[in-house]
């Protein structure tokens, strides 16, 4: 209950029911898209401030390597299990999505976290910019695979995926904001602060305001579907979080990083690997990955599963 009386949350939960009853508010795109680059500029400089202090450590570095395992290792089961009751197409596509990352739904992990005075590490956000985009790669692989397979099909050229997926202008200004952060230290913190730490907790709930709104207006592209796609909705993220918490609990990782890495293999991207798939792999339906991903499972985690992830890591870590 204390996550709904948070404000970001409660505007979140505005906009959906905003959007539910088509209402005519709405926040203009070029707006959206500044908020958007303004999260991943002040996450950025927040985690690059937070590496200057803390400097590169052994955590740093099994961090990291955790988010990389999960990477690989989740779209792998996911296309795994999908593939028998979907065509390999769609599939690789959801897969791609459930295997990358929401950075809207970390960056509402990471104020929920703070709000609650618990540590994590900066380095967290690298480690978000890692996941992003193996689960492209694998995807595309597959459906080259697939198109071989049935009709002979020329394959979708991989180093143009590639280029795409690590030149995504949000994950550059990301790191590059963290590079910043990083190179300027504390210095930088204290001429930064109004931009990145006070301005911070007001964006977000602007952001998630317009979030719940897209969210609302995607529930139309879930009608119809199987209900075992809609089960996979939900019930894939939480064994994502199962896997990620398994592997934080083995190697050690504080109650805050293994929250936020919990909280990255169970999100789901809705922005990048759309974009990137719908090119890339034009046979998958759209509806199905970008309908599940936003309408169910990116409402799911920013109400229900932050939170949940949050006491798990709490309680048993």
């Amino acid at each position: 209950m204390q996550n709904f009386l948070d404000p970001a949350i409660l505007f979140f939960v505005f906009g959906l029911v905003a959007g539910t009853l088509r209402s005519k508010l709405e926040i203009p795109a070029p707006i959206a898209r500044f908020l958007s680059l303004y999260l991943l500029m002040a996450l950025g400089l927040k985690g690059g401030f937070a590496l200057a202090k803390s400097g590169l450590t052994t955590e740093v570095a099994v961090s990291l390597a955790c988010a990389l395992t999960l990477a690989v290792v989740l779209p792998a089961i996911g296309y795994a299990v999908l593939v028998r009751r979907l065509s390999r197409f769609d599939a690789a596509a959801i897969a791609a999505t459930y295997g990358s990352v929401s950075a809207v739904t970390f960056i509402t992990a990471v104020q929920y976290l703070e709000t609650r005075g618990t540590a994590y590490g900066g380095h967290m956000a690298a480690a978000m910019a890692l996941m992003e985009s193996p689960a492209i790669v694998m995807a595309v692989l597959l459906a080259n695979v697939a198109r071989r397979q049935s009709n002979g099909a020329a394959p979708q050229g991989i180093g143009r995926v590639l280029h795409e997926s690590f030149t995504d202008g949000a994950q550059l200004l990301l790191l590059g904001a963290m590079a910043v952060g990083l190179v300027t230290g504390e210095a930088g913190q204290k001429a930064m602060q109004p931009f990145s730490g006070d301005l911070f907790k007001g964006m977000l709930a602007f952001f998630l305001l317009d979030m719940g709104l897209v969210a609302a207006r995607n529930f139309s592209a879930l009608k119809g579907k199987s209900p075992w796609l809609l089960a996979y909705a939900v019930g894939g993220p939480l064994v994502h979080a199962a896997f990620a918490f398994a592997l934080a609990a083995a190697v050690g990782l504080s109650v805050g990083n293994a929250t936020l890495l919990m909280v990255l293999a169970a999100s789901a991207s809705y922005i990048a690997v759309p974009a990137v798939v719908r090119e890339a792999i034009p046979e998958a339906n759209p509806s199905l990955y970008f309908g599940m991903s936003l309408g169910l499972t990116f409402p799911f985690n920013i109400l229900v599963g932050i939170p949940l992830y949050a006491a798990v890591a709490q309680r048993l870590t």
